[in-house]
């Protein structure tokens, strides 16, 4: 049974997609089988793994509101042991459609049902807000990771979707726990980003993935070629860093 996993911050520009897709595609290549969803309606981790947007037969909106079914939605994307169910735009209008239908809270959860046996992981890519959409993939999760940058903004966002996560996990999901924190964007040599990771050990020691991913310009390139960024550069420090967060989020989960 595969395990869920959402990514999720509510503050934007984290890396939040860019960790969603790159974990995606490196459980891939350490054998796992993998299904990506697309739950922002940006849509970036559709095309961050090269599929065209304007041709899609099936989207995550289509599969929240029934109108095709789960595995019609599947999408084979050209990497190794990696699936994905897209999105478009027309996503944002599903915060509003859900709300049409009966226990719309575990519409995604449902929707999961006849596919999550066939995947060893189910990675969700939630959008920077805590709409439906969100508490939607929240009730279908077994687990939540958070990629963060070591800033203050981003302690006082943390705070905030901690106090979420502990309302769907008494509402709608009592299994739901935070899997893991990563740190992206890291710049170890700046005090503000010590001070803050020794405010995150304190509190959240447990949490904190060992590995953290570095500024790295191909990681900022790969999206642009519809690549994670293994499959562009293997060699680069940002494909070796998120190989190393796949591992330790396999041994974790």
């Amino acid at each position: 049974m595969g395990k869920i996993i959402s990514f999720a911050n509510q503050k934007g520009g984290v890396g939040k997609t860019t960790s969603c897709v790159n974990i995606a595609a490196s459980l891939g290549v350490l054998g796992h089988k993998v299904l990506l969803i697309d739950m922002d309606p940006q849509g970036n981790a559709t095309s961050g793994v090269g599929v065209t947007k304007k041709t899609l037969k099936g989207s995550t909106k289509d599969v929240l509101t029934a109108a095709v079914s789960t595995k019609d939605a599947i999408v084979e994307t050209n990497y190794q042991n990696l699936s994905i169910i897209p999105t478009n735009t027309m996503l944002a209008g599903a915060e509003f459609d859900l709300y049409d239908f009966d226990e719309s809270e575990y519409r995604l959860k449902k929707a999961l049902e006849s596919v999550k046996d066939e995947f060893d992981y189910i990675l969700i890519d939630c959008p920077p807000s805590l709409g439906m959409l969100t508490i939607n993939a929240f009730t279908a999760s077994d687990g939540i990771i958070v990629p963060m940058q070591c800033e203050f903004y981003a302690l006082e966002g943390l705070s905030q979707l901690m106090i979420t996560i502990n309302r769907i996990k008494r509402l709608y999901n009592p299994d739901l726990n935070v899997s893991g924190i990563l740190i992206t964007m890291h710049n170890g040599r700046l005090l503000l980003t010590m001070q803050v990771l020794a405010e995150l050990s304190k509190h959240y020691e447990d949490k904190l993935f060992e590995t953290k991913i570095s500024r790295n310009v191909r990681l900022t390139e790969a999206p642009g070629f519809g690549k994670p960024v293994y499959y562009y550069e293997k060699n680069s420090k940002g494909a070796k860093e998120y190989l190393e967060v796949a591992k330790e989020l396999a041994n974790r989960i």
